[in-house]
C-alpha cells in the first residue's frame, strides 16, 4: 500500500506538476497542493488507481484491527503484548490512511478523485463546501504521519525498512555469528512482533511459558542490547517458530548463539578417554550403522533395523554397538561449541577409518548434526527412513501390508530440521494405512522431550507431550509411528495406543 500510493503519487507529480519532481513530500500531499491552486486535474485513470489501492490498504487495516482485538476470528489464539511506543505507532498507523481518505475526499471536487473519494465528497457536500473545514483534516493526516515516522525507529515497525536489508543479505548466503551485531541485527529488527510464533510454539500450551517464546526473546535482544541475561535456555529448539515466521527470522539460531555467548567460556572437556584408532582397511564396507545415544534407549528399534539389514543381505558394522558415542548435538544446543568441535573431530576420524559407502543413522538429531557439522567426503549420510524407502523401492525386502491405521509423527529434526517428509510416508504406505494428522509436516508439534531445552520442567514437557498426542490420535489410529527414538520414548508413557519406531513396524511386516 505504501509503495503503490507513493509510486502513483510520484507519477502524478511527474505528469501534472513536473516542476515539483524531486520534492519528496510533494506526492504525499499532492491533492492538497493542487487544491490550494484551485486547479482541477484530468486524470481519471490515476484517480481510480489511487482510490482502489487506498481501499485495499483500508481493508488490510480493518483486518489488522480485528486481529488485535478479536484475533480468534483470524485463527490466532494469542497476539503479542505491545509496549507503549508500539501502541502509539500502531494507532497512528491505523489513522494515517483513513485520514488520508477523508482529506482527499474533502478536496476531490477541486483536485480530482474517483469512485471512493468523490462519493464521500458528495455525501459530505454541505460540510466540505466550507474551506475552514478542510485544513483540520489535512493537519490531522499530517500529524498522524509525523508521529508514526517519529516513533518508528523505537518500535516493532522498524521491520518495514529492515526487511529489505534482511532479504538482500539472506539471498547472498550471509548468516548470523552472534546474537547481536551484523546480520543478527537485521533479523532482530525485521521481527514485526506479529505473534504468529506464539501459537506455533509448543511451550504456549502452558501460558506461563509465553514470555519465553521467540517474539519476546527477540524483543529482549532489541531492548537490552544482549548485555543482560536473556532467556534463551527454555526453548525446545524445535524450529516451528522459524518455519511459521512470515519473515523467516531464524530465532533458533539466535538463541543458540546467545547460549554460546553465555556458556562457551567454561573449561573445555578432555576427550582423551575415547578409544584409540585402529586403521580399518577399505574392504568394501557397504554400510556403517550409528545408532546414537537416544537409540540405545530403544533397543527394540535397533534390533528391528539390524534384522531388516540382515534380511536385505546388507554388509554393515554397528559402530556404537558396545560404547555409545555422542554426535555432539546436545553440546551444540547448550552453546558449548568448542567442546562439540573437539568431540566431532574424534568421531569424524573414527568414522572415516572404516571407509564406509553409507553412514546410516536412526536418530534424526544425529542425522541433522552429521549433515551440518561433519565433513564426511565420499560418505553418503542417510536416515533409516530413507534407507528403508530405498530397500523397498529396489525390492531388497518384501513386505506384507496390514490393514492397521497408522498415525505418523514428523520428528522436529527430521522434518523441519532436515526436510524429510515423504520417505517415511512412502514406507508406511507399504505396511499399513496412514491416518490423517492435522498438525503434520512443517506444523508438526514437538514431542516435548527435545534436548533443546535446558531448563523446561517435567510438568511443562508432559503438557506438550499430551497436546501432541491429542493431535496424533484425532482420527483414532491403531498405532502412532515415529522415526525418532526420543519421540518414541517420550510418547509411550502418555499414549492411549502403542507407539513404535518405523523400523519396528517394517520388521514386523517382513515377508
Amino acid at each position: 500500500g505504501w509503495f503503490m500510493l507513493i509510486l502513483i503519487g510520484h507519477i502524478e507529480v511527474l505528469i501534472y506538476t513536473p516542476q515539483r519532481t524531486g520534492i519528496l513530500y510533494y506526492p504525499v500531499f499532492f491533492r492538497f497542493f493542487v487544491m490550494e491552486t484551485q486547479e482541477t486535474l484530468r486524470g481519471a485513470f490515476f484517480f481510480f488507481l489511487m482510490d482502489f489501492f487506498l481501499l485495499v490498504v483500508l481493508s488490510g487495516i480493518a483486518l489488522a484491527i480485528i486481529k488485535r482485538f478479536r484475533s480468534m476470528l483470524l485463527g490466532m489464539r494469542r497476539t503479542t503484548k505491545l509496549s507503549l511506543t508500539d501502541r502509539v505507532a500502531m494507532y497512528s498507523l491505523w489513522c494515517i490512511f483513513p485520514l488520508r481518505l477523508i482529506a482527499e475526499s474533502f478536496t476531490a471536487n477541486i483536485s480530482g478523485g474517483s469512485f471512493l473519494t468523490k462519493s464521500i465528497n458528495h455525501l459530505l457536500k454541505a460540510f466540505v463546501s466550507n474551506p475552514e473545514n478542510v485544513m483540520p483534516v489535512w493537519w490531522a493526516y499530517s500529524i498522524s504521519l509525523g508521529i508514526f515516522f517519529l516513533v518508528l525507529p523505537f518500535t516493532r515497525y522498524m521491520h518495514i525498512p529492515t526487511e529489505i536489508i534482511l532479504i538482500t543479505l539472506r539471498n547472498v548466503g550471509i548468516k548470523s555469528h552472534s546474537s547481536r551485531g551484523g546480520y543478527a541485527e537485521a533479523e532482530i529488527f525485521s521481527c514485526s512482533s506479529c505473534g504468529i510464533c506464539i501459537d506455533a510454539c509448543p511451550m504456549s500450551v502452558k501460558k506461563r511459558n509465553l514470555k519465553y517464546t521467540s517474539v519476546y526473546f527477540i524483543r529482549f535482544l532489541r531492548r537490552f542490547n544482549g548485555k543482560e541475561l536473556i532467556p534463551a535456555d527454555k526453548c525446545l529448539m524445535c524450529g516451528k517458530c522459524v518455519e511459521m515466521c512470515p519473515v523467516g527470522v531464524d530465532s533458533c539460531r539466535l538463541k543458540r548463539l546467545r547460549r554460546e555467548e553465555v556458556n562457551s567460556r567454561s573449561a573445555l572437556q578432555n576427550y582423551s578417554y575415547l578409544p584409540g584408532l585402529e586403521e580399518k582397511q577399505g574392504d568394501g564396507l557397504e554400510l556403517l550403522y550409528y545408532g546414537g545415544c537416544m537409540s540405545s534407549l530403544n533397543p527394540n528399534a535397533i534390533r528391528a533395523l539390524k534384522g531388516i539389514l540382515e534380511r536385505a543381505n546388507v554388509k554393515f558394522i554397528h559402530l556404537d554397538k558396545d560404547n555409545t558415542i555422542c554426535c555432539g548435538r546436545p553440546l551444540i544446543l547448550a552453546g558449548r561449541s568448542e567442546d562439540a568441535k573437539e568431540l566431532i573431530k574424534k568421531n569424524r576420524e573414527m568414522i572415516l577409518n572404516y571407509h564406509p559407502s553409507i553412514l546410516l543413522l536412526s536418530c534424526p538429531i544425529c542425522f541433522k548434526v552429521f549433515n551440518e557439522e561433519y565433513s564426511l567426503k565420499g560418505v553418503k549420510i542417510m536416515h533409516h527412513t530413507q534407507y528403508l524407502d530405498f530397500l523397498i523401492k529396489n525390492g531388497a525386502i518384501k513386505l506384507n501390508k496390514s490393514e492397521k491405521l497408522l498415525a505418523y509423527h514428523d520428528p522436529c529434526e527430521l522434518g523441519r530440521g532436515s526436510s524429510i517428509y515423504n520417505a517415511p510416508r512412502r514406507v508406511i504406505k507399504e505396511v499399513g494405512k496412514i491416518s490423517y494428522v492435522g498438525a503434520s509436516k512443517k506444523e508438526s508439534i514437538c514431542c516435548g522431550g527435545s534436548l533443546g531445552s535446558l531448563t523446561l520442567t517435567k510438568d511443562d514437557r508432559d503438557a506438550i507431550t499430551r497436546h501432541s498426542i491429542e493431535k496424533l490420535v484425532e482420527n483414532n489410529p491403531q498405532m502412532i509411528v515415529t522415526a525418532c527414538p526420543l519421540c518414541q520414548k517420550t510418547f509411550s508413557p502418555h499414549s492411549p495406543v502403542p507407539v513404535k519406531d518405523i523400523a519396528e513396524v517394517v520388521h514386523e511386516c517382513l515377508n
